[in-house]
């Protein structure tokens, strides 16, 4: 069974304040990074995979995107996309390795995917799905990040972070921590499986980011100024074969 930890009413709390405070890793790192490698989205039929609620798929339209359809595992996330209805925005409550996907020119998703198990499945379904040219554009945690068991920085008996723990790197698979609430199951994979799983199924690497906080970020939240020691994104852009 698929874990849907966005509908533990606890774990939806945290997410929806966290989120909705202008004050986030997303808004500082993760997002001004996806945005900026973005295609050109003028009149293109666009695919959110794990939509949310509904911010992305929502400025895709303001920046011109013909249809956008967003699929989300969650009931509390899709009723929250729903709030903002669109006539050009389509919202589907299932997982994204079942849910039948349509065509598309550019399927996106954001911090998603390594909450799915069958990683190389779900690319090569998204390469099927996507118009030849079409553009893959997705983040995930950084395997840095996701391979450490201890999932957090060793500090001092001050309190000060000395470094951010890498081990098990290699060791993929499943992992289970604590984020709001105990039991999150995620997947840690390499960069290679990352990548090579592109490859496999036909698509071409275009770009890899690694984002660090912007200026704002730091200035308004100057936490964030520690995604300059160690990251906790990476985002990849690949295109399917024409």
């Amino acid at each position: 069974m698929k874990q849907n930890i966005y509908d533990h009413p606890d774990f939806f709390k945290g997410y929806k304040q966290l989120r909705q405070s202008p004050l986030n890793y997303n808004n500082f790192v993760e997002q001004p990074a996806l945005r900026r490698m973005l295609p050109d989205l003028k009149g293109k039929h666009v695919l959110d995979l794990g939509c949310g609620m509904g911010e992305f798929a929502r400025f895709c339209i303001e920046q011109g995107a013909a249809e956008v359809t967003g699929i989300d595992l969650s009931e509390n996330m899709i009723a929250e996309a729903r709030r903002h209805p669109s006539e050009r925005i389509t919202y589907v409550q299932g997982s994204i390795e079942d849910t039948p996907l349509g065509q598309y020119d550019l399927v996106v998703s954001s911090l998603a995917l390594h909450y799915v198990k069958d990683y190389e499945g779900v690319v090569q379904k998204v390469a099927k799905a996507l118009r030849p040219g079409g553009t893959f554009l997705f983040s995930v945690e950084h395997p840095i990040v996701t391979a450490s068991k201890q999932g957090d920085w060793v500090k001092d008996e001050k309190g000060n972070k000395l470094y951010y723990p890498i081990d098990h790197y290699h060791e993929e698979g499943q992992r289970i921590i604590s984020w709001y609430v105990d039991g999150v199951i995620i997947y840690h994979r390499t960069l290679t499986t990352l990548l090579n799983g592109l490859m496999r199924a036909g698509f071409t690497l275009q770009e890899i980011e690694e984002p660090i906080p912007t200026e704002e970020g730091i200035r308004l939240m100057p936490r964030v100024a520690n995604e300059l020691r160690k990251p906790s994104f990476l985002i990849i852009k690949a295109e399917v074969g024409r």
